[in-house]
Order: C-alpha cells, then structure tokens, then sequence
C-alpha cells in the first residue's frame, strides 16, 4: 500500500483518488478551496441554484465504465455515484447564417440527406471513440479501434481536412459539425478527425444532464471517492511539491506518490520550476454569463442552443493570436423553474467563446453586450437575454486564469493535432520524476468524458506500476 496524494479535488483528481483507494492504496486529496469541482462550480445566485462549468453529459458509457472498475475493486461502492441522468430532445439547436437546426437534423429540413448519410458512416463509431476515452492508445486493445477510425478518415488526420473533403455536406452543416472542436479549446485544423465524428456520436447516444444540474457529478465523485477510504481535505492549499511530501499552508503531508489535478502552469510553480515563456498558441478561454430570470424565455428556445460566428475561421484565427474576434460561438443554456434544478424560478447561461487575454469583462463590456445583442437577435427575442436577469455573475478570462493556465486559457497551451487527447503535453507521467502523475482537463482536454477517461488511463498505468 502506497500513501499518495491527490493534488486538486476537480473532477480528474475525484476520479483518480476513488479509483486509486479502491485499489488499496491510502488516498488524500488537497483542495485549497472550500468546495470541491475545479471550474464546475455551484452558483447560488438570487435565492436560486445555477452551475457553472460543464452543462452538459456526453457518452454515458465513460461514467458507466468508471462506476464498473470501482465495484471491481474488492468492496461494491459503484451506488454512492447514483445520478438521475436526463436525456434531452436534442444535442443543440444551432444558429448560423440565419439557418435554424438541431442535431439531429430533423427529416423535413432540407440539410436531412446530408446528415442521415454523415450519421449513418459515423454514428457506428461510437464505440470505437468510447474506447479510446478509456484505453490507453500504447495499449494493443486500442489497436482495432485505431484501425477502424482511419479506414473511415483515410490521410485526412485532421477536423478540417477531412469535412472539407465531404464535398455533399452543405456548407453551414460542415461548419456546425467543425465548430465542435471548440469544447477542446482549439480550432478544427489543430484536431484529430475523430472530433468529426463527434456531434453524429453525440446524437445517436444523447446528450444528458444530471436531475439537480451537472455539479452532481461532482457530488457523486466526492461520495465514490469517500466510500472508496479517500480522506478528502478542502480549504488546505498546497505550497509546494517533491519527491516524499507535499507542502501545505497547514503543515505537509508524506507521499510515495503525487497526483496533480491542477492546470500544468500552477503545478510548476509548486514543483519549482520557472514560469514558462507564453506559449506560441493557447487554447480559448471564456466570457460566462450565469444569471436567474424575470421571467421564461419564449418556448420556442431550446434548453441548449449554439449560435456560430458569422466566419468562423476568422473566429479561429482570433482566438488563436490571443486577439478578440469580431463575434463568437456562443452556448446559451436555460432552464424552466424545476425542470432540472429545484428552482422556482428559470436560470440561464451564456458563454462566449473567448481568446486568453487574462482580461476581465462585465455585461457592460462593448464586446459582451455586442454578442448578447448578435445572439438575442438570432434566437428571435425582441430584447437582449440579459435585459430579463435578477441577478447575474459573470465569469471572465481573469476568472479562469486563477486556477493556474496562462491568461485564462481553459485547457493551457494548444497542441499539433497528433498531440491532442491522451498524447497531448503535458504526458500523464514524467520520466525525470516517477513519483508524480497528472490528470485534469490540462493533461485530457475536452469535456467531463475526457477528464474521466484521462484519469482512468492515467490510474491504469500507475496501477501497473504500483499495485495497491
């Protein structure tokens, strides 16, 4: 039994400390803040409840799998991580170009032919995509999944290069199926071609939210890893990290092995390091919204919609060059009063798709209240979203970069697109110092599926090393 300590109760640092404990080892998890989650938060805001962070669940099947490995090993805990998942109708309805869809597409928009052939070649790949959340790409398991993926996307390796090759796909459609390679913080040229794949994925296995709103996830990890022996410790802020112990602003804590669920730039700080150098290119951050509601919006706005960029490779070079764009891609989320949320009043949430400029914005910000207006317009809505909110906070770049990435940047420093997902950098593990590994949104970027999968395959590998 080896003592380890999980640095950052975020969702990654959950996961691994449940799995790693169930497996023998003796866990504790430092979380300088009170509350556990990382960037999913819980907002009470006006008397009411909101999250912030991650809105919806996508492949249920990596939150099945992580439930299974933990009652595999030695005692049943797999119930402390019950959810009330809710599907919804729709993946989003999506705005671009004054054209309205949801994913999927429905049968009497003229876009439908189109998207029952581009579902039909990539729906099938759900278990292959599923597999690689969860296995370890230098494991030989992963290899039929691997071959599969690349008879169906050939030499075109990447997001862009294989849509643009689709030459029956309408053009709004191909850039509403690229805009997706936004939830890993970069644009379609810097993505492997799987991210293709995802939104017919995403609409043949269903986009879910938790009964309660999706910071129930963070509950249920919390409960798993306390069921598991994990002696979780919040409000105990770490100050630095090394071989045998880690340094607390209470006193320090012995260690044969370190976890870090914390973004790359803040664990080099605690390991020593110097701050590095601005990367070349980082991935986006974000402008969020959250806010309770006067009033419902219309019926007739979805629960989820997605409104594109009037140009969205503008929109990327933007983001990219760390410059803010002309306008964005925007998520708005609403909620009806005790539709998911025992609220009695609706909730809403806009994020704005943002460059990591380490800025901070207000609803009063000319680039802000340029978008809300944009977005307004497009749903329909004779005043902008904001005008309804009783009470709102808004969550900037500034915000973001609090937890450690450069200038807000949500996932740190964008990669070459054989560089993305489990091989991205920094690695799970490090050569110079075999006692520590990582897991979190930095190592895995993407969204709740990528951050468990990562530390799944980041715990099976240490597990491999050192047995419980």
């Amino acid at each position: 039994m080896s003592r380890v300590v999980v640095v950052g109760g975020g969702l990654g640092g959950l996961a691994a400390s449940a799995l790693l404990a169930q497996a023998g080892h003796r866990v504790v998890l430092l979380e300088s803040a009170a509350v556990l989650g990382g960037k999913s938060r819980r907002l009470q805001l006006d008397g009411e409840r909101i999250d912030s962070g991650p809105s919806l669940v996508t492949f249920p099947a990596v939150w099945d799998e992580l439930l299974r490995r933990l009652d595999a090993g030695g005692r049943p805990i797999a119930d402390a991580g019950a959810l009330d998942l809710i599907r919804l109708p729709e993946v989003s309805r999506y705005y671009y170009e004054g054209e309205q869809v949801s994913l999927p597409v429905p049968e009497d928009h003229p876009w439908y032919p189109a998207w029952r052939r581009f579902s039909d070649e990539h729906a099938p790949l759900a278990d292959d995509v599923t597999a690689l959340l969860l296995a370890d790409p230098l494991s030989r398991s992963a290899l039929p999944a691997v071959r599969r993926l690349l008879r169906t996307y050939g030499s075109r390796l990447t997001t862009r290069a294989y849509l643009d090759s689709l030459d029956w796909l309408p053009d709004g459609l191909r850039e509403i199926l690229a805009i997706h390679t936004l939830n890993a913080g970069v644009a379609p040229e810097r993505t492997p071609a799987l991210y293709a794949s995802m939104p017919a994925i995403m609409a043949a296995t269903g986009a879910w939210v938790p009964r309660g709103g999706v910071y129930e996830i963070v509950l249920a990890l919390q409960r798993l890893a306390e069921a598991a022996g994990v002696e979780v410790r919040t409000g105990e802020e770490v100050t630095g990290v090394e071989r045998g112990r880690v340094r607390t602003t209470t006193g320090e804590h012995t260690a044969d092995l370190v976890v870090s669920a914390l973004d790359a730039d803040r664990l080099d700080g605690l390991l020593g390091r110097a701050a590095p150098r601005r990367p070349r290119t980082l991935s986006c951050s974000a402008i969020a919204i959250h806010g309770v509601l006067h009033r419902d919006l219309p019926a007739e706005v979805a629960s989820h919609s997605v409104v594109l960029p009037r140009r969205p490779a503008a929109l990327h070079r933007s983001l990219a060059a760390g410059d803010e764009p002309a306008d964005t891609m925007a998520f708005v989320t609403t909620y009806r009063a005790g539709e998911v949320y025992p609220n009695g009043r609706s909730t809403l949430a806009v994020l704005l798709t943002g460059p990591a400029n380490d800025e901070a914005y207000t609803l009063e910000h000319p680039f802000v209240r340029r978008e809300v207006e944009r977005i307004s317009s497009a749903l329909g809505l004779a005043a902008p979203l904001t005008d309804g909110l009783a009470e709102s906070v808004v969550l900037d770049p500034q915000y973001y970069g609090a937890f450690g990435e450069p200038h807000g940047a949500l996932y740190g420093a964008a990669r070459p697109p054989w560089m993305s997902g489990p091989f991205h950098r920094p690695a799970y593990s490090d050569r110079r110092r075999p006692w520590l590994w990582r897991v979190g949104a930095s190592v895995h970027p993407g969204g709740i599926p990528a951050v468990l999968g990562g530390a799944m395959i980041a715990t099976t590998r240490l597990l491999a090393k050192h047995p419980g």
